[in-house]
């Protein structure tokens, strides 16, 4: 599938028709169920964009509900325990979310990191998904990111609760094999007093020549005590490093000897070439809301900075970045600048314009990305033919010569082969999409999805128990 690439259109269809293990790093800023309406401002660059952050059942992708059902029946009861918990449309939202982010995990590399941007309206419910899609061994932070600063929106009313300033980002891989660069990289200021000095190649370092031998008062260590061109330690204390390390400092260019009038100097120089930057918490208190000339106007966008620590941190140049809820391009502009790969995905048409012309700004940095609204189609699953008797037979053995509507058990020749999802969803001709359904229920179903034929046989069932009991009253 070609990268770079801006897809308009349900993320749920363009990922399935992703390769599996292909994406190194998915960070995703979906909306959080807050039942708000979005708006950009007019005269803005987003202006129509707008969204209703509100969830009906309507929003749920039918056709994939058999598989969450078959593969995930204990997630499936924690949902319908949301719908108690809270109502349904927070579990509408939840399965949402739910279908999708399988899909995610699948496509993600078994080395790759996972950001699922949230807020505290349903990130405690989001959290349980992800426990139980990636494996609850597999989190790895709760990101809190200051976004405002200070005591959150004020009201002429007495508060009800504590200020809101912060989002919650939560933090998942697919394995204990991932990429992690927790730092932030010194500004021109912190630079420049952390390391002052600058060698005949212009590296910038700091002298921690006090460092080079162990402290009287530590003791003596007859092992860290030699002599190494000329130098030594006057006390017994020695080195604080071994002979072999120290050589192998001195090659690296991290030990040097000056000569001054006093005679040769032994300098051991600390690098800012081997300091990534400082170390980070999972409190992210110093990168601002978006503002001046980053802010298109578009609701909910989020600070490049932002981006750029995620991508940073947690992939390599020439990795693949995907953002499934793409808005405003912001995701892409950061993985462009970053020499990543890409691929972003909304269904709104008004985000897709402000996404182009946000890339076509940046000039010769996206002179090379396509736009679609056609769905990839999976490479990595064999097309097979299923007019094959033996594909019909391989599937008679495993539903256990059931058809997978009704349930009754028939001979092999009352059955018909059936996508799971049909092809006009993205549905494709491999095994894993087949089925074997009696004739009378592929009639039933059709083109929908099994949501659908199985909500029918349901009707059915209780319709004949209906008539049963009212025969026997009847006598």
């Amino acid at each position: 599938m070609s990268t770079n690439i801006l897809y308009t259109g349900d993320n749920l269809f363009f990922l399935r028709g992703m390769n599996s293990n292909t994406v190194d790093l998915i960070y995703l800023d979906p909306p959080f169920n807050s039942k708000t309406f979005y708006s950009a401002p007019i005269g803005s660059k987003a202006a129509g964009a707008t969204f209703e952050d509100m969830w009906t059942w309507d929003d749920v992708d039918k056709y994939f509900l058999e598989q969450l059902i078959d593969d995930y029946p204990y997630l499936v009861q924690f949902i319908d325990s949301v719908d108690v918990i809270n109502g349904e449309a927070m579990m509408s939202y939840v399965t949402y979310m739910a279908q999708r982010i399988i899909e995610m995990h699948r496509v993600l590399k078994e080395s790759g990191s996972f950001y699922l941007h949230c807020d505290s309206t349903a990130s405690h419910y989001l959290k349980i998904i992800c426990d139980r899609i990636f494996g609850k061994k597999n989190f790895r932070n709760e990101i809190i990111w200051e976004r405002i600063k200070g005591a959150g929106k004020k009201s002429q009313h007495s508060p009800k609760k504590w200020g809101a300033s912060t989002d919650t980002i939560l933090f998942y891989t697919k394995s204990n094999d991932f990429k992690l660069k927790p730092y932030r990289k010194y500004d021109k200021f912190e630079l420049l007093e952390k390391f002052p000095k600058t060698d005949e190649n212009g590296d910038r370092y700091y002298d921690d020549s006090a460092h080079i031998f162990r402290s009287k008062s530590l003791g003596a260590r007859p092992n860290l005590c030699y002599t190494w061109k000329n130098f030594k330690n006057p006390n017994p204390s020695g080195w604080t490093l071994s002979k072999k390390r120290l050589q192998e400092e001195f090659e690296k260019g991290n030990f040097v000897i000056t000569e001054t009038l006093a005679g040769p100097k032994l300098e051991r120089r600390k690098y800012q070439k081997d300091h990534p930057g400082h170390s980070l918490n999972n409190f992210w208190e110093d990168i601002e809301a978006v503002g001046g000339d980053e802010d298109t106007g578009y609701p909910t966008q989020k600070p490049l900075k932002l981006l750029n620590r995620i991508i940073e941190a947690s992939s390599e140049e020439g990795d693949l970045v995907l953002d499934p809820f793409c808005g405003c391009a912001t995701t892409l502009v950061s993985a462009q600048r970053l020499g990543r790969k890409w691929i972003g995905i909304d269904v709104e048409e008004k985000s897709a314009e402000l996404v182009m012309e946000r890339l076509q700004e940046e000039g010769k940095l996206f002179d090379k990305f396509i736009h679609s609204n056609n769905f990839p189609r999976r490479t990595d699953v064999e097309d097979i033919d299923i007019d094959d008797k033996n594909i019909k037979e391989r599937l008679y053995a495993d539903q256990k010569k059931k058809c997978n509507g009704c349930k009754d058990n028939l001979d092999i020749r009352h059955f018909e082969i059936d996508h799971i999802i049909p092809r006009n969803k993205n549905g494709g001709d491999y095994y894993e999409n087949l089925q074997l359904l009696c004739a009378n229920c592929n009639r039933i179903k059709g083109n929908r999805p099994m949501e659908y034929l199985l909500m029918r046989i349901n009707e059915r069932d209780k319709l004949f128990t209906k008539k049963i009991g009212f025969s026997k009253r009847a006598d």
